[in-house]
């Protein structure tokens, strides 16, 4: 017999050819495979048992970064064909093929790196079909090295044999090379082996180091020296934001974050993001590597050329993101010297071309159930997401901060790498130019454009200029809830616990702490935090201690007095001011925002009257809360329509205990209780009202581990099914793909 197989998925760059190859002829098969725009085509002919455990064996056996969506099978007339061959790329239709993210470094080329006996020794661009650089090289598909930056590399003989041999790791792995034909690194005059003695060495030494690594620039420098780091603190303009940090191994990791199983797994598997843990008693860094926070972000090694930076070096590393703050990070060398020039002091560069920059991802590991993405990007990018809906081709663009965009088409969706907050020309270019290379990589030819209903951010303007398109608005919190649902399948409806910290609602005003009920298509408002003024309006943001202040006012009645826990912080002339400011309106919009309620009462704690990143109170009030049953203050739940979480008793209670000495650590326990509490009672409330069953947590404050685990656990024990989000981060990195799940449900409908 004879079948042909077309497998979808990622199939493509991750040895799944050889993987094809080795296999039919273990078996005795003839026929073909080849990669072409859907993915991999093959035919194999042989007696009907061999061929049935072949297409068993093929999926059962599989690489390991392969992933497969679907088998096609079909049944063809037999050829005689003995025999079996790795035919070259077919390009006769759209492109269809899912690209593989990056991954780290697997332990057969980590063995080849360090063995003094090997070819690659010490060679930091090793690696085989199981790992390596593959989205942040490719340039088109189908994935073979004439569409990738390696296109510039020829490969020497040894290389060109193993990438023919069928039974080599490194047949046909497309960034196959050696130090004979493959990039080099390069520091200043020094090349190679001596550009990395001398990295590593400016570093031993207190110096910042770039580092060209797979998805762009990091800046470098010792972990453990205070001076070197205030000074990148300093040259970077990073007032406070915690580093990123690099550990040689799960070792030092370990002497650095209280790491359990989850966290351990997540360090070590194959998209290596930085992860987020307690920082332990004692940990040797700097304190100006994390002020004010009680996690430290960790990753690994995932590149040879990490592996042997750490090793060389002696020493954990700070490894933080290649730009000047609010700007995307650096990945071509030119413009790197150019916006990192007045920060390091040395360049470790090497001409292997990066065609697309990617940040390095951030996640948490909880309590129970999925990890909490808080960055998706190097690792998980551009790994697709099914849609519930077949959608046409679409873009959406989503929202303003943590910025991603979508592109779409039938029902499968690509949720672009993490830009960062649109607030500027530059990341204004690394979106626009995002959105091209994936409508070109996924063949996206867009009908329809989906946005924000907000037409200030960068991102609507960015829709309201494509031309010959239909436009889709989509309101901000209704997003939230669509994303969660369509990544777990779903269309709907359900209750919708969506707090962060703003959004424009369908009625104008600023939204954030929003109970709704609705499906992919369709929402309804159902409740919302109590509204307050927003004094300042932005201003309110950066400095908590005005939400304090329209929270005590808001729940006075009453102009409040400025509490003795910000007296040292807050002049009693601007606190009066703004205490009036929130009464009389005036420059101070209507919020919900559950965001800014958070950034009141670490304000109220004496924590936090003003911050320098964006969400910085909310972390350090989760950080602050003592572990253990401490009791809740009180948030009703008023039944009405719509429901309102009215917390100005909270507040007051805040207050009190603020002004009684009562421990910050305290407070924040009692206050992540009384909102867990109420966020259940609520949503029980409303699936009763509407007979439903199901509620969906999400929106960015609920990146709060102790908040999220608290409120799922009471919602189960009523008895309700709870989602969250897994594969997208519950921020705004999520808010495209929201957009583009409603917009496929809307055309749908």
């Amino acid at each position: 017999m004879r079948v042909r197989l077309r497998i979808e998925g990622t199939v493509q760059g991750v040895g799944f050819r050889p993987h094809v190859h080795r296999l039919a002829s273990a078996l005795g098969l003839g026929g073909f495979v080849l990669n072409d725009e859907s993915g991999v085509l093959l035919e194999a002919e042989g007696d009907d048992e061999s061929v049935e455990r072949f297409v068993v064996r093929l999926r059962e056996e599989a690489p390991p970064l392969a992933d497969i969506q679907r088998v096609l099978r079909e049944d063809v007339a037999v050829c005689g064909e003995d025999g079996f061959r790795i035919l070259a790329s077919g390009r006769a239709g759209e492109p269809d093929a899912l690209v593989a993210p990056d991954a780290a470094t697997c332990p057969e080329c980590l063995a080849e790196l360090f063995d003094p006996a090997d070819r690659r020794y010490r060679y930091p661009f090793v690696n085989c079909t199981n790992c390596g650089p593959r989205f942040t090289i490719v340039r088109g598909v189908p994935y073979d090295r004439a569409l990738t930056t390696m296109a510039g590399f020829e490969m020497c003989a040894r290389c060109g044999d193993e990438y023919e041999d069928p039974a080599d790791r490194r047949f046909h792995a497309q960034p196959n090379a050696c130090p004979e034909c493959g990039p080099t690194v390069r520091l200043g005059d020094a090349v190679g082996e001596d550009a990395l003695r001398a990295a590593a060495g400016a570093l031993r030494d207190g110096q910042i180091v770039a580092v060209k690594g797979v998805g762009g620039y990091h800046l470098a420098c010792r972990a453990d020296d205070e001076r070197a780091v205030a000074t990148l603190r300093a040259r970077k303009h990073r007032e406070e934001k915690p580093f990123a940090l690099m550990a040689p191994d799960l070792e030092a990791a370990r002497e650095l974050i209280e790491l359990g199983p989850a966290e351990e797994a997540l360090l070590l598997g194959r998209e290596r993001p930085i992860v987020l843990g307690p920082r332990r008693s004692g940990a040797r860094v700097a304190r100006a590597v994390a002020p004010g926070s009680s996690d430290l972000g960790v990753m690994l090694p995932y590149s040879p050329l990490h592996h042997l930076l750490l090793c060389d070096a002696g020493a954990v590393l700070v490894m933080t993101s290649g730009n000047v703050s609010d700007e995307p990070i650096a990945h071509r060398d030119d413009d790197a010297r150019d916006r990192l020039g007045s920060i390091a002091d040395h360049f470790l560069t090497h001409d292997r071309p990066i065609h697309t920059r990617t940040d390095d991802s951030v996640v948490r590991a909880r309590r129970r159930g999925a990890p909490v993405l808080l960055r998706r990007s190097r690792g998980y990018v551009p790994a697709s997401l099914d849609l519930p809906l077949p959608a046409p081709p679409l873009v959406a663009c989503g929202a303003e901060l943590k910025s991603t965009f979508c592109v779409a088409r039938q029902r499968r969706a690509w949720v672009g790498h993490h830009i960062g907050d649109l607030q500027n020309l530059e990341t204004l270019t690394s979106f626009r130019d995002g959105v091209a290379h994936f409508e070109e990589l996924f063949a996206v030819a867009p009908e329809v454009v989906a946005h924000d209903l907000h037409r200030d951010y960068l991102s609507t303007g960015y829709a309201l200029e494509r031309e010959g398109v239909r436009l889709i608005a989509v309101q901000h919190h209704h997003a939230h809830l669509a994303a969660c649902l369509a990544e777990h399948g779903e269309i709907g409806p359900a209750v919708g616990a969506i707090f962060d910290g703003t959004g424009l609602g369908a009625d104008g005003t600023i939204w954030g702490g929003e109970l709704l009920v609705g499906d992919l298509a369709t929402f309804q408002r159902a409740g919302h935090l109590h509204a307050v003024r927003l004094p300042g309006g932005d201003q309110a943001v950066r400095e908590p201690w005005r939400m304090a202040c329209a929270w005590l006012g808001e729940a006075l009645g009453d102009e409040p007095p400025l509490p003795a826990r910000l007296a040292g912080a807050v002049e009693p002339s601007r606190w009066q001011a703004i205490a009036r400011m929130a009464r009389s309106g005036l420059a101070a919009p209507v919020t919900t925002s559950m965001g800014r309620l958070f950034d009141a009462v670490a304000a109220l704690a004496g924590m936090r009257a003003r911050i320098t990143y964006e969400g910085q109170a909310a972390a350090e009030l989760e950080g602050a809360a003592s572990a253990g049953s401490l009791g809740a203050y009180p948030l009703p739940v008023l039944d009405a329509s719509p429901i309102v979480l009215d917390a100005r008793p909270t507040v007051l209670a805040v207050a009190a205990d603020a002004a009684a000495d009562v421990a910050a650590a305290t407070i924040a326990a009692r206050f992540h209780a009384a909102v867990a509490g109420a966020t259940a009672e609520a949503c029980a409330l409303l699936a009763q009202r509407h007979g439903l069953a199901t509620v969906v947590l999400s929106g960015g404050v609920f990146q709060n581990r102790l908040l999220l685990d608290a409120a799922a656990d009471a919602l189960e024990r009523m008895g309700l099914r709870v989602l969250v989000p897994e594969r997208l981060p519950p921020n705004d990195g999520a808010i495209s793909y929201g957009q583009a799940a409603v917009a496929a449900a809307r055309i749908a409908a």
